[in-house]
This record gives structure tokens, C-alpha cells and sequence, in this order.
């Protein structure tokens, strides 16, 4: 990017927020502090109202605006992909939000792109994926709960647990919401248990923001699910399977840690990561009559473990151990 077109997109970064530091520019467009505090000063020179906040950041004078933004063709078309994203995979308020946003910046866009706009609009779909659960179910107002947390104000939630089968009523401190597989959830401090939990929003019975305020400072929403993914050990296993068997996985073997394969004769060795040894002994008993474990032995034992529970059920005298070898 050259430096008039940087300048530019940092004016329009400074109309986007209250105050931008000037690491987070840098890092944006990979340029050192020097060269941004350079374009500050270019900025400044120019006529714009740029007030620097020692130690906190840039902001623009309260009341400055430029005219309307103009978008450039590949920047509508990037609109209309996340479009397609956010109906598919947000609640119905997130959709509504963002399908009166999406008129505000067509409304804005020339004659040429409006065209390209339309012809381009009907070439892009997202669809559900038949290995996972249907589309998104989210009940809960996810705008709402965004509201909450810019507010600091406490949530009562109505819940319903799906191990115990039974809801429950409960004040929460809201944290964030992430998206994980094919659902949302909100992760909160619960004034129930004194403790940060993790809830699925489709399982959200009622969702209501109370007029009370809270002031404790809670982690980021990114610890929190740093913190989750160290809580699960990845388990890397490494498979080799019949040739011929291999089409038939389709994109099964993604969701079950898909990293790499390569060819051994007629042979396929593939290697996978998973969080679950368990969960990936259910999916390898699917073919296991035309595959072998090559690592780890914990995985081995896992499914001659089912094997043995399996035979117990058919009441067969077979001896599994001998069987898998």
C-alpha cells in the first residue's frame, strides 16, 4: 500500500472508533511507529483535528465527520459475502441489524458497483453442512447481549441444561460471545455458582438485561477460550488404511482432525489431531475391518476397549485381542 492510500484508510480507522492507538495502526499495516506517527503529523498538517492522548492514543476533534465513505467494488463484494455468512449463521435481530446496515452502503454506491452489487449477490451461498446439526437455532438476542456487556449490566437468564434435563433461573455477568462448531455461547460470571461458565445461546429458554450494574473487570473473552483450548489435550494419530477406502471418507475426516496423508503402495497413512481418543475410536470402527493404528497405542486400546464391550453384547465368545491383532 503506498503511503496516500495508508493515510486515507487511517483518517477513516480514526472516524471508526473514539480513540485508536498507534500500535494497533502499525500493526495494521505492518509499519513501524515512526512512519505512523509520520502519518499523523501529514494528517494534522492537512487540516484534520487530530488529538494524541499521551499514553492512551489518537482521536478525532468531537463533531468532525468527512462526506459519506465511497466503497470500492471488491469492498462490496466482501459485504455481501459476510451477508450471506451473517444469515446463515447469526440470530434473527444480528440479521435484521446487519440487512439495514447492508441498504445504508449500497445506498452509497455508485452506478457501476450497484450493477456488479446485483449480478454477483445471487452467485454466493452458504450451506449447511449434512455431517453437522442443522442450521443455527440461537433463540437469544445476541445484539442484546452485546448491549449488556458495553453496559456492564447484569443478565437474568432462564436456562436449560441439557445433562440435567431441567431450567434453571440465574443472574450472570456477561463476558462475550463466541461462535464454536455449528453453535454460539455466551461465556459469563454466574452469581448462581460464583463461578465463569460456558452457556450453548440456542438452549437460552429467556433472556432479559436487568437494571443492575456490575464493576468487576472479567478477563478477556480471548483468555477465556485460550483457556479452554489448553484444557483439552490434542492427541495426534497417525492411520493407514486400504487405498480404495479412502474416497469414501468425504468430509468426514475433517471433523475428525484432518492434517496430512501420503501413499504407501496400496496403502494411505494418515494423520489426524483430536481431543477425543474416545470419540475418534467410535469413527474408526467404522472402516476399521480395511485400516490399522499405527500411533498412539493409547487409540489401540481404546477401541479393542469397545471391541470387547461390543462382542459382550453379541454374546460371542470371540477373543478381541487376537482379532485386532
Amino acid at each position: 500500500m503506498n503511503r496516500i492510500d495508508r493515510v486515507s484508510a487511517i483518517l477513516i480507522q480514526l472516524q471508526s472508533r473514539r480513540l485508536v492507538r498507534a500500535q494497533e495502526i502499525a500493526d495494521r499495516f505492518n509499519v513501524s511507529l515512526r512512519t505512523i506517527y509520520r502519518d499523523i503529523k501529514t494528517l494534522e498538517e492537512a487540516g484534520v483535528p487530530v488529538i494524541g492522548e499521551a499514553g492512551a492514543g489518537y482521536s478525532l476533534m468531537e463533531g468532525y465527520r468527512l462526506p459519506p465513505v465511497m466503497f470500492t467494488r471488491e469492498e462490496a463484494t466482501a459485504f455481501i459475502t459476510a451477508g450471506k455468512l451473517v444469515n446463515k449463521l447469526t440470530d434473527k435481530a444480528t440479521k435484521e441489524h446487519f440487512e439495514t446496515a447492508l441498504f445504508k452502503v449500497k445506498a452509497v454506491l455508485r452506478g457501476a458497483e450497484k450493477d456488479h452489487v446485483e449480478h454477483i449477490e445471487d452467485g454466493i451461498e452458504v450451506i449447511d453442512n449434512p455431517y453437522l446439526p442443522g442450521g443455527t437455532k440461537t433463540s437469544a438476542n445476541i445484539p442484546l447481549i452485546l448491549e449488556c456487556i458495553a453496559d456492564k449490566a447484569v443478565m437474568h437468564l432462564v436456562y436449560f441444561a441439557n445433562h440435567t434435563q431441567q431450567q434453571s433461573d440465574r443472574d450472570v455477568e456477561p463476558v462475550g460471545v463466541f461462535y464454536n462448531g455449528s453453535n454460539w455461547y455466551l461465556i459469563a460470571f454466574c452469581r448462581l455458582r460464583f463461578d465463569y461458565r460456558h452457556f450453548r445461546l440456542d438452549r437460552v429458554v429467556s433472556l432479559k438485561k436487568t437494571d443492575l450494574r456490575f464493576r468487576q473487570q472479567h478477563p478477556s473473552l480471548k483468555e477465556f477460550i485460550e483457556q479452554l483450548g489448553r484444557q483439552e489435550p490434542v492427541h495426534k494419530v497417525v492411520i493407514r488404511i486400504d487405498r480404495e477406502r479412502v474416497r469414501y471418507f468425504g468430509d468426514q475426516k475433517y471433523y475428525n482432525g484432518y492434517v496430512s496423508e501420503k501413499k504407501l503402495g496400496n496403502k494411505v497413512e494418515m494423520t489426524f489431531l483430536t481431543c477425543s481418543l474416545r470419540g475418534f475410536a467410535h469413527w474408526y470402527m467404522m472402516f476399521g475391518d480395511c485400516a490399522e493404528i499405527v500411533s498412539p497405542e493409547s487409540l489401540r486400546e481404546e477401541v479393542i476397549s469397545m471391541a470387547q464391550r461390543m462382542l459382550q453384547r453379541l454374546g460371542a465368545g470371540v477373543d478381541p485381542v487376537a482379532e485386532f491383532g
